[in-house]
């Protein structure tokens, strides 16, 4: 688990327009926290951190301090309150009060989620199948977890992994009570609806024995938060420990094979990886390696027809597809070559057919091969900018069936709601299963979006998309939002996002920069942004902010910034190199602290992101890091009127960055903008769990920037 993870969370698309209000001069200055002298040495560098004993969670002061920061942040946008209101009942009137997804056949069942009218999570059901098509037919549905129910007394409930057995009688799923993103695992038997007693804390992935007695689970260090260890654990509670990972930049991951005949073991590192099987009838056998290992080397292995299918990247930046016999993984025959120009993200084999997602020029396609025609067919979409996959997520969601025919994909736009599509992988007809109904309507023919691209000051052309209502005045006048990432390869894809509809019809531009550091142009997109390459994802943001301005798009005026976690990096790092350039700038759960963070190898994610962002304690990796990070090149300057938003049980970027550098920011900003932090002493990464919970932090975050820039409803 990385600090990419809010990527795959819903940030939500927030911006502005009008003119920033000046603050009175006797307007509330913020809490001011203390200084420190914590003093430390670095690589001959005597470094002295004012705001450290921040870091003390357990501290008294350090939770007076932050929920002083609360009190100050709720004074401060007071007046805000109607325009939050307001937002939330859009939000609310727009969202299904009951909905059900598409059910998913595996086996003898239909399994979906459904909501029910006013409760915050859903319920994760099944039906007996009695026919091919119909779920409805005959059984009843069956609860096999009613999130309601598990999150009772607790201000937090997060449900991650959950995975039936193959014989349909055990559920193994894991929570999480406090946003800290350790999950417990729970066993519950679905004839008699208990809990067994067979149990384990901080469970990342697992995968089911053809038994139906025994899972293995990886389970997390319980400081680190690195997935480092594979045990076996039987019904009874007993679990015997089967792999340990030594290397610190390594984590597991669990899958079951698509043609349930192994269970795999993915070992990967930001730039080598390394695949372990087990068949999944001989839960007591010995795991053995695909490939092995070999530095830069990536690959992902799958089982059909007595052959392993391998997506690698030997002599192939952006990834080929190979074949070779389980009994010899390394006589390899070619079936997909490399393209440098296609990054193949996933692989999935089913019975009859092959099916890659791919990724071009920064837009989504699958392509569907017929293992009986050998001939290949794309599933491509006429939108100019779009996100469509089929693979497999967490649960029934995808194309659980290895025998399936048709393949599921989640297709949507930013002006198209998430809909799920089957396509009949021999004859590529399709046919639309469900789309996501706006409660109330909404007028999507008023509104286009567009492709742009951005000329980097060293010659890159950046992507942009761009999502706006008809009409909109190309001449500066129009408020406008940029969203950026750029880090761990994760795409910031177009996507839908229903509370984005608030800020259109207000008159909103958004736009997205597909900087450096995501894989949107392939794998090397990644490569030049990360490592002593880092800076590319800073200025490419920059200059997709000005080539935006220089075209009329909008204003430095009429501009506001939006990222988080790394995200919220690029934009401390903007902030200090351009503080001129954005009116506002939204900062969620922002990794900001650098320095303090990757040189304390105690703290989770650290050593396993040595690969992505550097090695500090190696001294050229030390200087380049230190020459950006935010909280440690704060200058003397007039910044923009700033929101930061974190969570007290934040485990992927912890509290105290954000608090520390609003701390230091208070100490060095030279104007009378506001700048504000708001905790949620409740929740952690992704902010409050439940469905209205988190639609009411979104309507104040979006509320607060729309009021930067006079607009009040």
């Amino acid at each position: 688990m990385t600090r990419r993870l809010f990527a795959t969370l819903s940030l939500l698309a927030l911006s502005a327009t009008g003119t920033l209000p000046v603050l009175a001069a006797d307007a509330p200055k913020g809490p001011v926290a203390t200084k420190g002298q914590y003093l430390t040495i670095r690589h001959g560098e005597e470094i002295t951190d004012e705001y450290r004993w921040l870091q003390d969670k357990q501290d008294p002061a350090v939770i007076a301090h932050l929920n002083a920061e609360n009190a100050y942040t709720a004074e401060m946008t007071a007046g805000i309150k109607p325009l939050a209101d307001e937002l939330f009942a859009e939000f609310k009137a727009r969202t299904q009060p009951a909905d059900l997804s598409v059910p998913t056949r595996r086996g003898r069942y239909y399994y979906y989620t459904r909501f029910e009218k006013g409760q915050q999570y859903p319920l994760n059901v099944r039906r007996r199948a009695a026919g091919d098509l119909d779920y409805n037919a005959g059984a009843p549905e069956e609860i096999l977890a009613d999130q309601n129910k598990l999150a009772e007394g607790h201000a937090f409930f997060s449900l991650d992994r959950w995975e039936v057995s193959p014989d349909d009688a055990l559920l193994a799923y894991t929570t999480d009570t406090t946003g800290f993103r350790q999950f417990e695992l729970h066993i519950k038997d679905l004839k008699t609806g208990q809990v067994l007693s067979a149990s384990m804390p901080r469970i990342r992935s697992m995968a089911w024995a053809t038994d139906s007695k025994t899972l293995f689970v990886v389970q997390e260090d319980a400081t680190t938060k690195r997935a480092d260890r594979l045990f076996r654990l039987a019904l009874d509670g007993k679990a015997q420990q089967v792999y340990t990972e030594p290397v610190e930049q390594f984590s597991l991951e669990l899958r079951p094979g698509r043609d349930g005949k192994f269970i795999f073991l993915d070992i990967t590192a930001t730039d080598t990886s390394e695949v372990m099987m087990l068949p999944a009838a001989q839960p007591d056998g010995a795991w053995r390696s695909v490939l092995g290992r070999e530095k830069n080397h990536r690959y992902f292995a799958e089982h059909h027809n007595g052959q392993f299918y391998i997506l690698t990247n030997k002599d192939a930046k952006n990834f080929r597809v190979v074949t070779a016999p389980v009994a010899n993984p390394k006589q390899w025959t070619p079936l997909v070559r490399h393209d440098k120009d296609v990054l193949i993200q996933t692989m999935e084999p089913y019975a009859g057919f092959l099916v890659l997602n791919e990724k071009s020029k920064a837009l989504n396609r699958i392509r569907i091969y017929d293992f009986a025609t050998r001939k290949w067919h794309s599933v491509q979409f006429d939108d100019p900018v779009y996100w469509a996959s089929g693979e497999r997520t967490v649960g029934f969601l995808g194309t659980p069936e290895y025998t399936a025919s048709a393949y599921r994909i989640f297709y949507q736009s930013p002006l198209t709601p998430p809909r799920v599509v089957e396509v009949d992988m021999k004859s590529g007809q399709r046919q639309v299963l469900k789309q996501q109904e706006v409660a109330g309507g909404f007028d999507f023919s008023r509104y286009e979006t567009k492709r742009l691209w951005a000329t980097a000051r060293d010659g890159a052309r950046v992507p942009l998309w761009l999502a706006y209502r008809k009409g909109v005045k190309q001449d500066g006048s129009a408020p406008l939002l940029l969203y950026g990432y750029g880090s761990y390869g994760i795409p910031s894809d177009a996507k839908f996002n229903l509370p984005r509809l608030s800020l259109l019809e207000r008159g909103v531009v958004y736009a997205v920069a597909q900087v450096r550091g995501g894989n949107e142009m392939g794998e090397a997109w990644h490569d030049n942004g990360m490592l002593m390459k880092k800076k590319n994802t800073f200025t490419d943001f920059i200059d997709s902010a000005e080539y935006l301005i220089r075209e009329k798009w909008t204003s430095k005026e009429r501009i506001a910034a939006q990222g988080g976690s790394a995200g919220g990096l690029l934009m401390g790092a903007v902030v200090n190199m351009r503080p001129d350039l954005f009116h506002a700038v939204h900062a969620a759960v922002p990794f900001v602290d650098v320095m303090n963070t990757m040189m304390d190898p105690t703290l989770p994610l650290t050593t396993g992101e040595y690969l992505e962002w550097g090695d500090p304690n190696r001294k050229p990796a030390y200087d380049y890091m230190r020459s950006y990070s935010p909280y440690d090149n704060i200058t003397y300057a007039q910044f923009p009127s700033m929101l930061v938003t974190t969570g007290l049980n934040d485990s992927q970027v912890m509290y105290w960055e954000p608090a520390k550098w609003v701390a230091k920011l208070r100490a060095f900003k030279l104007d009378s903008n506001p700048l504000l932090l708001k905790v949620n002493m409740g929740a952690g990464h992704g902010g409050s769990s439940g469905r209205y919970n988190a639609l009411e932090e979104r309507a104040f975050e979006m509320a607060w920037l729309l009021s930067q820039f006079g607009i009040a409803q």
